[in-house]
Formats: structure tokens, C-alpha cells, sequence
């Protein structure tokens, strides 16, 4: 397995993303359970976008001194594209967080707790699946061609399904859960269990959790194959993953009134996902440079916003 991970680029990066989600948790915890506003959750995606470029921006120095101007640049870039993919990817995960946020009916007030939860979770079951991934791929060639073909056909059932919204009460974990595990039919407060033992209940807030981080590795399942299309080394991979997921519960605040107005981004994900599986399972023909992905997906994505926004959709019936 060729990484560039040497013991000080995992050391650093362990303590950036330690730092970022203690700060994090000290900062919501000492705003209290609150409302998150537009403008709040806009400074903390910016802040965000920015701790990802500035790391981006040292691992090219770094890499530029150690292996040259020219592997810099190479890593440098595999990691923006990577972050892009996975923040664009992101959205869709949005959109089913909102769903599952309003079945529920979760107060506003338990809401960042939920999705501070639901991203730990996260970033623990997306390294277990990198670095798994990484594995096969270094002792087997021939699954970049599994992962292209199975980019290109979530691309295609992505684009049939557009528009359409899931059906949670035909979710077979939903009902496993509600089946078998003993919850209470109300909210108390943050907590996510009342009582002890065999006496003890878990609270709506609990299964949401749960709903959550099973949610996030369906769609990682997604995204994980997509950035190895772009680069193959397991520290660009996790670390441009986990630095796009650590932004998920601002993004989420940020678009959660905004999300009927993209309405045709969908299409252009499964437009990436198509995109990325072509170039997989062209890899060993057609060498598309990194600058050209990047380049492809950003302009899927900007085209897909911006018609969304200059063609509103349809008012659904009531």
C-alpha cells in the first residue's frame, strides 16, 4: 500500500481534527441547546471550508519540500478534488438527515447534538472502510474496475430516482429497530436512554442517532469508491473524507431551509458518481488528469445549482 502518510502527516493530522471537534463540542456546549441560525451555521461552514484549505495548502508544502514542486502539486490537488467530491456527495446525505429529522419530529433544540454524534460516528466507520478498501485495492488491481462499475450504476439508479423521496416506513433497519429495541414514544431532553438495566428505554434521539450513522455509511459506500478513482493512497483518502464530514452538521443548518431550492441536484451527483465510474473503469486506457476531474465535477455541480435556482420547482400537491 503507497501512501505518503509518514508517522508525522497521521501525527498532525490526528491532532487538527482533535483540536477542531474539541473546539467544537466546548463552543456548542457552552452556547447551550439553541436554535442554530443561518448566519451561525454560515461562519462555521466557512471555518470549516477554511481549517481544509489551510491543512490542504501545508500538506502541499510539505509534500513539495519532501518530494518535490511537482508531487506537491499532484498531492495537492488529488486532495481538493477528493474534498470536493466528498462535500458535494455530502449534500444527498443532507437532504435524508432532514427527512429523518422531521419523522421524528427532533426539537431544534437536539438537533446539533444528534448530528455531533452521528459525525464521530462517522469519521470511526469511514476510516474502518478506507482503510479496508485501501487493502484490496493494493493486493487486487481489478476492484477499481468493481468500484467504476458500481459508481456508473448508482449514477444511473440516482438519476431514475431524482425527485423521488425515500419511504421511511419501508426501511428494513427502521423497522428492525422500532421492532426490537425498547423506546419511548417522547423526548427527554438530550437524553438519549431513561433508566437502567432491563428497566431501561431509549428515547426517539436514539434511534435517530443510530438512523444517522447507518445513513452516512450507505452513502459513504458511495463516496469512499469515488475518491479512490481520484487517488489510490489511503492518508489523501481519509484525510479529504473526514475533513468534508467534519462540516456536515454546519452544512446541514446552512441548507436545511434551502433544500427544495437545489432541487436538481440529484442529477448532478449521479452525474459525478457516472462521471467517476467511467474514469475508473477507464483507467487503464484513458489517463484523465486530476486538474480535468476537478474541473468536470465542479462544473456539474455549479451548473446543477445554478439551474436550480433560476428554475424553481414544481409546488407539489399538497
Amino acid at each position: 500500500m503507497e501512501t505518503i502518510g509518514s508517522p508525522l502527516l497521521w501525527l498532525v493530522f490526528a491532532g487538527v481534527v482533535l483540536v477542531a471537534l474539541v473546539g467544537d463540542l466546548v463552543l456548542m456546549r457552552h452556547g447551550g441547546a439553541h436554535k442554530v441560525s443561518f448566519k451561525e451555521a454560515a461562519w462555521w461552514s466557512l471555518g470549516w471550508v477554511a481549517l481544509a484549505l489551510a491543512f490542504n495548502g501545508w500538506l502541499w508544502w510539505h509534500a513539495g519540500q519532501q518530494f518535490g514542486p511537482e508531487t506537491g502539486n499532484r498531492i495537492g490537488m488529488e486532495f481538493l478534488t477528493g474534498y470536493l467530491v466528498e462535500k458535494a456527495l455530502a449534500v444527498d446525505n443532507i437532504f435524508v438527515f432532514l427527512m429523518l429529522f422531521n419523522y421524528f419530529a427532533v426539537p431544534e433544540l437536539q438537533r446539533q447534538r444528534a448530528l455531533v454524534i452521528g459525525i464521530i460516528g462517522a469519521i470511526v466507520l469511514r476510516a474502518i472502510l478506507i482503510f479496508a478498501g485501501a487493502l484490496l485495492l493494493a493486493k487486487f488491481h481489478w476492484v477499481l474496475y468493481l468500484f467504476g462499475a458500481f459508481l456508473l450504476l448508482t449514477g444511473i439508479k440516482m438519476w431514475r430516482a431524482a425527485g423521488q423521496e425515500p419511504d421511511l416506513e419501508t426501511n428494513p433497519v427502521l423497522r428492525w429497530l422500532t421492532a426490537h429495541v425498547p423506546f419511548l414514544r417522547r423526548y427527554y431532553g438530550g437524553a438519549l436512554w431513561i433508566g437502567q438495566g432491563r428497566r431501561r428505554k431509549f428515547t426517539p434521539l436514539f434511534i435517530v442517532i443510530v438512523m444517522l450513522g447507518i445513513t452516512d455509511v450507505i452513502f459513504a459506500v458511495d463516496s469512499i469508491p469515488a475518491i479512490f478513482a481520484i487517488t489510490t493512497d489511503p492518508f489523501i483518502v481519509l484525510t479529504s473524507n473526514v475533513f468534508a464530514v467534519l462540516g456536515l452538521r454546519a452544512m446541514f443548518f446552512l441548507l436545511q431551509g434551502m433544500a427544495d431550492r437545489f432541487h436538481l441536484l440529484p442529477y448532478g451527483l449521479a452525474l459525478v458518481l457516472a462521471f467517476i465510474g467511467a474514469k475508473m473503469l477507464l483507467l487503464d486506457v484513458v489517463k484523465i488528469p486530476v486538474l480535468l476531474s476537478l474541473g468536470a465535477v465542479a462544473a456539474i455541480i455549479g451548473v446543477t445549482i445554478a439551474l436550480s435556482l433560476t428554475r424553481p420547482a414544481a409546488a407539489k400537491a399538497a
